[in-house]
């Protein structure tokens, strides 16, 4: 198996600092037999490197699979604050997404292509292909792009 972090070096990837709450919740919960439950992260990096928009008026297919990627990004920092170790992840389970879009906007499973490829990337299929939905939604808090949240196995 490979190590989650040694990919992070190759693709030159930096995971950004657990995004802070933006309400009262947890970030990840822990559930059932080594499940965890990731609460939605939006795209926004804390660096001010966030996508806002619509996709379908203002943002294209590109710019919001990048938004996915930021979303993704800041979960697996959620994840690591929470169990300690990336490597500890046994497979991811289920992503659901929600691309804020116009009505007319069909191309929500293209957007959170973004997500998923980075998972797949860093884990590899059998660990970072999970079930997936990709929902399109009229809003979403501060006119983010895209929220994603996760579910996922760890190991013991």
């Amino acid at each position: 198996m490979t190590n989650v972090y040694d990919k992070l070096k190759e693709k030159e990837i930096t995971l950004p600092a657990p995004p802070p709450k933006g309400g009262i919740y947890t970030p990840a919960q822990e559930f059932g037999a080594n499940l965890l439950y990731c609460s939605g992260c939006g795209p926004d990096l804390g660096n001010g490197n966030t996508v806002i928009g619509k996709l379908g008026k203002d943002l294209t297919v590109e710019e919001g699979q990048i938004a996915a990627y930021n979303c993704m990004l800041n979960l697996l920092a959620n994840i690591e604050a929470k169990i300690g170790d990336l490597n500890k992840i046994k497979r991811f389970v289920k992503v659901l997404a929600f691309v804020n879009c116009t009505d007319e906007f069909e191309q929500q499973p293209q957007v959170v292509n973004g997500a998923s490829g980075l998972l797949v990337e860093l884990f590899g299929e059998e660990i970072g292909c999970p079930a997936r939905s990709a929902i399109g939604t009229n809003s979403l808090p501060g006119g983010i792009a895209c929220e994603i949240e996760v579910l996922l196995e760890i190991g013991d």
